[in-house]
């Protein structure tokens, strides 16, 4: 069996002044998807339960056809069930967390070590990822799938969030040629800057006002047209921003958890996105205790 979280949008996302500019800094919430796989020397291939999960079927089939075996033997079938809380096209980091969760099942099934870069190297061949391979916050490359850098660990956040409707598709969207500028991308560099050293620094306030310019900047990108309400909201309820699923459907509210008024800030977030979108829904974001900020340029070694 293997697990692996969702994430509420990104905190950040755009594209760097450098080559393989493009990057997203992760949000992971209490949302997850679990992969078990059961291998079977009788059966001739792998299937997948739902049958929909086509992207965590190509990514078993690779590594069981990758994994040793003698001379001559065929590779070893098997079930591979994928089970998911994570709602799928809304940039919540859906097919990520399959994927993630796949590799992580089928090599413990077959005895196979996973580590990050493993899985990187696995996934840069099947679509665009995030980062939810690794615990924390970290700063990714998700078109190249490669880790920037471990930014650390935030308190607890709560999130208020709408789906405007639709689905994305995570190939098709980052096909997109980006519209940004060169002043734009180096926005994007101050902006993780800031947002690296509001995470050291466990400063919720700036990490909402950057998440909210990110949703900004974004808009050019892939339009949200109830993002000015929840910023209103966010500014009406004492939240500390706004978030935004930028290649999905999603926006939400963020709230610090720890706050004494959070559960009164976040009924009244949730009265007034009922009001704006009809359906809501409460997420609480994912602390790391012992994770600690750690830049890197390339991939953790295998």
């Amino acid at each position: 069996m293997g697990t692996a979280f969702g994430t509420f949008g990104e905190l950040l996302q755009g594209v760097l002044p450098e080559k393989d500019g493009d990057f997203l800094v992760t949000l992971p919430v209490a949302r997850w998807t679990r992969a078990t796989f059961r291998p079977d020397p009788h059966m001739s291939g792998v299937v997948v339960r739902p049958a929909r999960k086509r992207k965590a079927l190509q990514l078993a089939r690779a590594i069981v056809e990758q994994a040793p075996r003698p001379t001559g033997v065929m590779p070893t079938g098997g079930v591979l069930t994928v089970n998911s809380v994570i709602p799928e096209g809304k940039g919540l980091a859906s097919s990520s967390a399959d994927l993630v969760a796949t590799a992580r099942a089928v090599g413990q099934a077959l005895g196979i070590a996973m580590p990050a870069a493993r899985i990187e190297r696995l996934l840069a061949g099947i679509e665009p990822t995030d980062g939810v391979l690794y615990p924390g916050i970290v700063a990714f490359h998700h078109r190249s799938v490669r880790l920037r850098a471990v930014l650390g660990s935030l308190p607890a956040m709560t999130v208020v969030g709408i789906d405007e409707g639709g689905a994305v598709d995570t190939v098709d969207f980052n096909r997109i040629p980006k519209p940004f500028t060169t002043a734009d991308r180096h926005e994007y560099a101050r902006l993780l800057d800031r947002l690296t050293g509001a995470i050291r620094s466990r400063d919720l306030a700036e990490v909402g006002r950057v998440a909210t310019r990110s949703a900004l900047m974004n808009q050019s990108l892939r339009h949200k047209r109830s993002l000015e309400r929840m910023r209103e909201i966010s500014r009406e309820v004492g939240g500390l921003g706004v978030a935004v699923g930028h290649s999905g459907t999603t926006l939400g509210v963020l709230l610090d958890a720890a706050d004494p008024a959070c559960p009164h800030r976040a009924t009244a977030a949730a009265r007034a996105c009922r009001e704006l979108a009809g359906g809501v829904s409460v997420y609480r974001t994912l602390s790391f205790p012992n994770t600690h900020s750690r830049e890197t340029s390339l991939a953790l070694p295998a």
